[in-house]
């Protein structure tokens, strides 16, 4: 076994990783309890699909995290440290919303569901400020790439928790119940908090509020392609986030029952994820971050008209099992790269402020760009929609061509052969 295949497996296995991992799993069990669980809630409630659809502004927390992000730079807690203590303040938060949301009823009080929705993803997008801020400080440049595809099996982790699991436990408990049972598995994400150590802040991190909000910016602003970088951001995962916002109610209309979502399309199509993401992790040391991002890209597009194809095939479990695990490897894949591509923007001066302000563009999709896809799929019909959600990835790959001689220079693995 060669000497740079066992520096890549004691990396895989090293203690940062599994807290990289750890973290990752806090991070996603809160998002799809204000999206696919939710929607199967208020869909069983007799809530039309446009409501639903709408349900995705509640995600705008995501979207404006750079807001109050250098507030986490800036100031640190009389406990635990500055990301340490604000992660622990941030993940008890996310658990006393869960319970509120909990409380409420759909069908009788719609508004403050949304209320509550609201309150789970504002705390939630502050642990993910916090979280992205401690996995850049506390891994090596050479190590953002894996952690980043550990991070992001950690995420799928708790996604699949929240709603593969969530789903499968809502045809036998109530969805109250449901709810309550994930505001105690978050105490997982506690315990990693507690345990894990601080990160070493960096040289000239700012010592005044003006320094938090306006050097960051600054920073990122001097770069030539400074705005390319953030539309390219914004664009190339959005024909895959619209698509998986309303997979759920797609998956509920054409015949598939709650068990069979939650078995075949959360628990089968999570390892699909997984696989697809570490291979992801290893393909951008091996071709670099180009031409990862522009092949990744491409199958993201392309399964993405594999659900287009599962509207005609109707409630076959055979070809809902091929096509998540096509849309789970490459979505894996893309966003391995996706989140290691902004962890290299980031300096490590201000990295909660710039990495919220990336990962807030990252967001949109799923909040502003989805908030009517409901519509478009009611309008449309499911097979028109999908075929639509994959034209629109087009835009962001042309964009990324202009990215190839600095991205191949930091990158030389990326040169074609």
């Amino acid at each position: 076994m060669s000497s740079s295949l066992v520096g890549t497996l004691r990396t895989v296995v090293s203690s940062r990783m599994w807290i990289a991992l750890s973290m990752g799993f806090a991070s996603g069990l809160p998002l799809l309890l204000t999206g696919s669980v939710l929607q199967a809630w208020m869909r069983e409630e007799g809530i039309d699909l446009g409501t639903i659809g709408l349900f995705a502004l509640v995600g705008l927390p995501y979207t404006l995290k750079f807001l109050w992000a250098p507030l986490l730079d800036r100031y640190t807690p009389s406990f635990l440290g500055r990301r340490r203590g604000w992660l622990l303040a941030s993940q008890v938060a996310v658990m006393l919303a869960i319970v509120g949301l909990a409380q409420v009823r759909p069908g009788e009080h719609p508004l403050e569901l949304g209320v509550a929705a609201l309150l789970l993803t504002f705390f939630s997008a502050t642990q993910d400020i916090v979280i992205d801020a401690y996995r850049r400080e506390a891994l090596a440049e050479e190590e953002l790439g894996l952690g980043a595809a550990l991070y992001v099996n950690g995420y799928r982790l708790g996604m699949l928790v929240a709603s593969g699991g969530g789903l499968i436990l809502a045809d036998r408990f109530s969805f109250a119940w449901v709810y309550l049972f994930m505001a105690c598995v978050m105490l997982f994400g506690v315990l990693t908090t507690v345990f894990a150590p601080e990160p070493t802040a960096a040289e000239g991190a700012p010592r005044t509020l003006y320094e938090a909000v306006v050097d960051p910016f600054k920073d990122y602003f001097k770069r030539q392609d400074a705005l390319r970088i953030l539309l390219f951001i914004l664009l190339y995962k959005i024909g895959d986030t619209m698509a998986s916002h309303m997979t759920t109610p797609f998956y509920l209309d054409i015949g598939f029952s709650k068990t069979e979502i939650g078995t075949v399309v959360k628990l089968f199509g999570f390892w699909a994820t997984v696989s697809g993401s570490l291979l992801g992790g290893i393909l951008i040391l091996r071709l670099g971050m180009y031409r990862c991002l522009w092949s990744f890209g491409i199958l993201q597009s392309l399964s993405t008209l594999g659900f287009a194809f599962l509207a005609e095939a109707g409630d076959s479990v055979p070809w809902l099992a091929g096509v998540i695990t096509f849309e789970n490897l490459s979505a894996g894949m893309g966003t391995a790269a996706y989140v290691a591509f902004m962890a290299h923007l980031t300096n490590k001066k201000f990295t909660a402020t710039q990495y919220a302000l990336l990962s807030s563009l990252m967001g949109v999709p799923r909040v502003i760009v989805a908030s009517p896809t409901g519509y478009f799929a009611g309008t449309l019909g499911w097979e028109p929609f999908f075929i639509l959600c994959a034209a629109v990835a087009v835009p962001g790959l042309l964009l990324l061509t202009q990215f190839r001689p600095w991205l191949v220079d930091r990158h030389p693995a990326a040169a074609v052969v």
